[in-house]
């Protein structure tokens, strides 16, 4: 695979990231070759949903916003010869606010080039509460105590994937899936099987079907208990026999994680 382009970049404005300023984060793009980059920080989460979180630090703040893209624009007209750069969110999908999500959209879709819909945060069975999949194992650990196994945190996280597919989130719904295997974040500390066959395929499916793009995103290979990129090579044929596009994301939340694990896609 060719990696001429990084679809999923943080910014400082990450609060879980670091302060290394945007123009690091294209300096090293430019550096790799890269023809393209989109920023997408965490858009913020709706104002009544309550970040599980104990620094309450997924996502920039709804006051960001203004400054976010603007600091964007300055980045873009500053390297418009060299690169082209692409104003961006990672969106969540949270089951049960969709419609603020939606809302959300309306709002700021418009000023949007590209976007990503990830999956961070799973429903409790029975309780409007919330657990965020990939902050600790020890969260992960909760989550296999609540779906009683780690192949029921798997078809929970699945499931919610595929009806952020299917979710009416407005005209300005991002068009590309992001990391659709986070559940095998901790796959080395939780043994158990993470990535079933029918799930995930029915998800490809509905990619297809949506005509989406999918995030090739490499931050699983220099997670420790991973050490593979989202999705797997495995899926990724899949979805290659699919004609679903693959867009690489680094994920990175620090300029020095530019390219990382671009080596190891197909």
């Amino acid at each position: 695979m060719i990696v001429d382009r990084d679809g999923h970049v943080h910014t400082p404005f990450c609060p879980h990231g670091t302060l290394d300023p945007l123009e690091k984060y294209v300096e090293e793009a430019i550096k790799a070759g890269l023809k393209t980059i989109t920023f997408a920080e965490h858009a913020p989460l709706p104002l009544n949903f309550e970040d599980p979180v104990p620094e309450k630090d997924s996502a920039m703040e709804f006051r960001q916003l203004d400054s976010y893209f603007q600091e964007i624009e300055r980045v873009k007209m500053k390297y418009t010869s060299d690169i082209l750069i692409k104003t961006g969110l990672e969106v969540d999908y949270i089951e049960g606010f969709e419609s603020e999500v939606k809302a959300f959209l309306n709002e700021f879709g418009p000023r949007l080039d590209d976007a990503i819909l990830s999956v961070h945060f799973l429903k409790k069975k029975q309780k409007n509460e919330y657990i965020c999949l990939d902050y600790s194992p020890d969260s992960f650990k909760e989550l296999t105590t609540i779906f009683e196994s780690v192949e029921g945190v798997a078809d929970k996280y699945y499931e919610t994937v595929l009806k952020s597919i299917y979710s009416d989130l407005g005209a300005y719904k991002p068009g590309r899936i992001g990391h659709m295997t986070l559940v095998r974040k901790f796959q080395k500390k939780f043994t158990g099987n993470t990535a079933p066959k029918e799930p995930i395929l029915a998800i490809l499916n509905a990619i297809q079907d949506q005509g989406y793009e999918l995030d090739y995103n490499g931050a699983g290979t220099a997670k420790p208990l991973c050490r593979e990129p989202y999705p797997p090579s495995w899926v990724a044929d899949e979805a290659m026999k699919r004609n679903i596009p693959l867009i690489y994301g680094s994920d990175a939340h620090q300029a020095k994680e530019m390219m990382q694990g671009s080596s190891q896609l197909l």
